[in-house]
């Protein structure tokens, strides 16, 4: 029976590839108030500034590639069960080759009716105002916005709960609801922290590894190899 690792990644994991991420910014995302592009009220507001903004982060994805760390953690599949929860909306975990990839945020490559969240489609072109739903409705990214329900966190959940090893990557630790998954892995489970500017210390079954994605994924495949 393969040990079971789930991986918790954020915006340091993508940002080697060059995606760019509002919390280097003071706030702004690509330029952007976050509360403009990625609140409901900030849809309401000015729709067609939101649905090109989405247009703009969708295109760069097409420009990107998954890096080394994204890579690494699919090496793991090898001898690991591994599950991915991503706080991205990007699918570069996906494009690396990881199978089993929960998307707390939601995905840049999906929309949604406004109206019923659970009308999800694949979309890769740009959406514009007048793009409806088959009940008419204007359809918006597949985002959780601030403010709004995380579907996918119980299920994130459940799955920290059955970890035998939790790897956090590129995250502050700082965002709810995300940032207590980490409370809900059995108690003694080994926690590898990667992030260069770490936000908690090594300690009890904690170990910091203070370097970037591609760095520490490099460090923690050499640990787990030696401790088998």
């Amino acid at each position: 029976m393969k040990k079971h690792i789930v991986v918790l990644t954020g915006a340091g994991i993508s940002a080697e590839s060059g995606i760019k991420t509002f919390r280097d910014a003071d706030g702004l995302w690509e330029g952007h108030d976050v509360m403009e592009v990625a609140t409901p009220e900030g849809f309401e507001r000015n729709p067609e500034l939101v649905l090109d903004f989405y247009n703009q982060r969708r295109r760069q994805l097409n420009e990107v590639e998954p890096n080394q760390a994204h890579k690494d953690l699919v090496t793991l599949e090898r001898d690991y069960n591994v599950s991915i929860i991503t706080q991205n909306v990007d699918d570069l975990h996906e494009r690396a080759g990881s199978s089993n990839v929960i998307h707390l945020h939601g995905e840049l490559r999906k929309i949604r009716s406004s109206k019923n969240e659970n009308d999800i489609k694949v979309w890769n072109e740009d959406l514009h105002l007048g793009d409806n739903c088959k009940q008419g409705h204007q359809l918006r990214p597949h985002i959780v916005w601030f403010g709004e329900a995380v579907p996918m966190i119980e299920t994130a959940m459940d799955v920290c709960k059955q970890a035998d090893i939790l790897v956090i990557i590129g995250t502050s630790m700082q965002v709810y609801p995300a940032a207590g998954l980490m409370d809900y892995a059995p108690a003694d489970t080994p926690i590898f922290y990667i992030d260069p500017k770490p936000a908690i210390g090594s300690g009890g079954q904690i170990k910091v590894i203070p370097k970037s994605a591609t760095e520490g994924t490099v460090d923690l495949l050499n640990i787990l190899h030696k401790n088998g």
